[in-house]
């Protein structure tokens, strides 16, 4: 085991990043004209540092596997992006987000990281609106803010419920920018398939053409990684269908640290799964949460009527109704961060009290932001005694004005109109707080190799608050990378560009034929979609909201089993020299077996409860119970290959300016 160093530099934390900007080296900007960075993703994190890079000089190669980098998944991003602007005057700062931050994740997360997270956030605020991101704004013309979990500031700017879509946009037209101008090279329907190390440092990638099925070598300086995170391991997640971890898992196997693999985060906000048949899940946005009450019935016969049909939500009345959010959290009521909504949701369907037919659904109703809203904006328009009828029509008015698409959207999947009667949620998997180990500078342990975004573990801890990934890719990406990665290039400015004829290209290109050749050699029975979703049930069941150390022991020896036989009974059609769809599928599952084998790993290593991180057997009054004696450390895995097992390494955390205490949202 080795005790990493994540490298955050001397000084108090409130001037760590300003000072340490003034003493990283630089690369001139001719020098800057003779280094190739490859940017692998197009997300927040990836279009933001490709377009940053370009623009200082460097020469860029981007890749994507969607046909347009429009396409990639942050655009699913609905209710916001923090930054501690303190618009609104309600006592925010960069402290408090920091504090925020890093209580919100259990105080898993690395301090400098997440200090210098806040202070980038004020930033990318003034950088999307030069773009013309178009954020709501109030009556005056000043931006506005909502709330999100986990904090008690409105902090959150937001366009709608569309702002991952509106932020992707203004960092499109940044990258394309620079596409135009010949400093960025754009490489759509390309995967990565591999990392080429020469001489221990990222040199370039194995790319496949998607259209073609050809496989390419790219050289370059550096590699710097924005491929987001491994949520669709559990088959059924909020993430695109798309959305794979093979790009960071093929960083992995070439000896690149996966970090906190097993803290995932359950979306409370999610609408619920209803058959079999489903291939993905729906977010609802966290925003809801700011006017809508999520309840279920006091009674189980009233859940039970519900359930059978012989009751409607509307039929109950208040005092027949447990809030239980604010019964049991009143500080911060529907407000609570992710982990602790969803476990309390969780509680309360098992006791009985889901509101669905599976008996896995909570409400969460509108219709106290309905009322309120109608009488405030009827007694703006100087109708101080209005009837029901008005009521209803201007706060159904202005709610469509907050959240309008995302109520369009339930009523689309469910065919209930959500401004009649409460919506049905239930937590869901969302977003992954590990991924590969980085230091302050996002550079992996491979020299050369840095991650960004999602795709990196470094600034949520065990549990993510929301509106907090559209600020990190865009921190990384804007703020952070084209600094950090002067302290590799610095060095690299007597290297000569790679040849891709070099041998360490032709043998890593050569294993990555092997592998898919390996595949579409089995010729089984059995879909790769099949394997996935039996793969997704065990994650789910075993290494999901709740784990206990039974569970994930059976669940390892489940996925060794379901691995081998994927491997000697997989059916991957067509050819892998053209289009094939489901050739990507196959090694994109291959590579989630692989990790949700060391997910249930790291899982079972950590003997406490904290954020997302749910252990049965480590809790008190149905509430995480953390083990900072045992368990303040990043968990860092080395993955040598199947035949052996992975070894741990630890980052020790420190924590000099957040006490180190049980959350309480009471």
């Amino acid at each position: 085991m080795k005790i990493l160093d994540g490298k955050v530099p001397p000084g108090p934390i409130a001037t760590k990043w300003e000072q340490y900007k003034s003493t990283i080296p630089l690369v001139s900007p001719n020098n800057k004209l003779r280094l190739d960075v490859i940017v692998v993703g197009t997300g927040l994190a990836g279009a933001a540092a490709a377009a940053s890079l370009g623009e200082l000089g460097y020469n860029v190669k981007c890749f994507t596997f969607h046909d347009s980098p429009r396409r990639a998944h942050s655009i699913a991003a609905q209710g916001g992006i923090n930054a501690a602007k303190n618009y609104q005057n309600d006592g925010d700062s960069i402290h408090r987000l920091f504090y925020d931050t890093v209580k919100g994740g259990d105080y898993r997360a690395r301090e400098g990281n997440v200090h210098r997270l806040a202070e980038c956030s004020t930033s990318i605020i003034d950088q999307c609106v030069a773009q013309g991101v178009p954020f709501a704004r109030e009556y005056g013309g000043l931006l506005e803010n909502r709330s999100f979990g986990g904090v008690q500031v409105s902090r959150t700017f937001y366009a709608r419920g569309q702002t991952g879509q509106q932020l992707l946009l203004g960092a499109y037209q940044a990258l394309s920018r620079q596409i135009a101008l010949g400093t960025v090279t754009m490489y759509n329907r390309h995967e990565m398939m591999d990392v080429v190390l020469i001489d221990g440092k990222a040199r370039g990638i194995i790319a496949r053409n998607l259209l073609n099925g050809e496989l390419e070598r790219h050289s370059a300086h550096c590699v710097i990684m924005a491929t987001g995170g491994y949520g669709n391991v559990f088959y059924l997640s909020t993430n695109a269908m798309g959305c794979n971890v093979s790009a960071a898992w093929r960083a992995v196997r070439q000896g690149a640290y996966m970090a906190n693999p097993c803290f995932t985060q359950i979306h409370p906000t999610c609408i619920p799964v209803s058959g079999d048949y489903q291939s993905k899940l729906t977010l609802m946005s966290e925003s809801l949460r700011n006017d809508g009450r999520i309840w279920v019935p006091k009674s189980k016969e009233d859940a039970e009527a519900i359930r059978t049909g012989k009751k409607k939500a509307i039929d109950l009345t208040e005092d027949q109704r447990d809030y239980f959010l604010e019964r049991r959290y009143p500080a911060f009521g529907n407000l609570v961060p992710r982990d602790v909504a969803s476990r309390a949701a969780k509680v309360a369907c098992d006791e009985g009290h889901g509101v669905n037919a599976t008996g896995l659904a909570v409400y969460l109703d509108f219709e106290a932001a309905i009322q309120r809203y109608g009488k405030s904006e009827a007694g703006n328009q100087g109708n101080h005694n209005p009837d029901a009828a008005t009521i209803r029509k201007l706060g159904e008015a202005k709610v469509e004005e907050l959240y309008g698409n995302l109520f369009e959207m339930y009523e689309k999947i469910t065919g209930d109109d959500p401004y009649k009667t409460p919506m049905m949620i239930y937590p869901a998997i969302h977003y992954t707080m590990g991924g590969l180990w980085v230091d302050y500078n996002l550079e992996t342990n491979i020299p050369g190799l840095f991650a960004l975004g999602e795709c990196n573990f470094s600034d949520h801890g065990a549990n993510r608050l929301g509106a907090s990934a559209l600020m990190q890719g865009l921190a990384d990406g804007y703020f952070v990378i084209p600094y950090t990665v002067g302290t590799f290039l610095a060095n690299e400015i007597r290297t000569p560009r790679f040849s891709t004829d070099s041998p360490e290209f032709v043998a890593t290109e050569k294993a990555v034929d092997d592998r898919i050749k390996a595949l579409m050699n089995v010729q089984g029975n059995e879909s790769v979609e099949n394997f996935h979703r039996r793969l997704g049930h065990i994650m789910w069941d075993y290494c999901g909201m709740a784990r206990n150390e039974e569970g994930l022991k059976k669940a390892l020896v489940m996925i060794r089993e379901l691995r081998a036989e994927f491997h000697k009974n997989v059916f991957v059609p067509g050819s892998d020299r053209d289009f094939n769809p489901e050739l990507e599928k196959a090694y994109r599952v291959a590579d989630f077996m692989e990790m949700g084998e060391l997910m249930v790993m790291d899982a079972l290593t950590r003997n406490e409860s904290c954020g997302g991180h749910f252990r049965e057997e480590y809790t008190a009054d149905n509430e995480a119970k953390r083990n900072d004696e045992e368990y303040a450390y990043v968990s860092a895995w080395e993955w040598t290959d199947l035949n052996a097992a992975p070894t741990l390494h630890k980052e020790p955390l420190k924590f000099e300016y957040v006490e180190l205490k049980t959350r309480s949202y009471k």
